[in-house]
């Protein structure tokens, strides 16, 4: 089984463009506390609130949003039960 998980750039793009939490979230419509639990990975944005994010930072969402997608560690992969093969 795969885990998902995403991150974002956002803390980083802010620093860079010199925006405020405040600032951001009022340019995409949000409140500063919801730029806060992004920033600190405890909420997904909808797709529309993260096309206005990007937007912003004239940037795809992607560049912002990273998709990071591994093998849980805590499959056991060990019985080989996936890899049956006859000899």
């Amino acid at each position: 089984m795969k885990k998902v998980t995403i991150t974002n750039r956002l803390r980083e793009l802010r620093a860079k463009y010199r925006m405020s939490q405040e600032e951001l979230a009022r340019r995409v419509g949000v409140t500063r506390q919801t730029i806060i639990a992004i920033e600190n990975g405890k909420y997904l944005p909808s797709l529309k609130l993260a096309f206005k994010i990007a937007r912003v930072f004239g940037m795809k969402i992607e560049d912002i949003f990273i998709y990071n997608e591994e093998e849980d560690s805590n499959t056991n992969t060990a019985s080989g039960s996936s890899n049956n093969q006859k000899s």
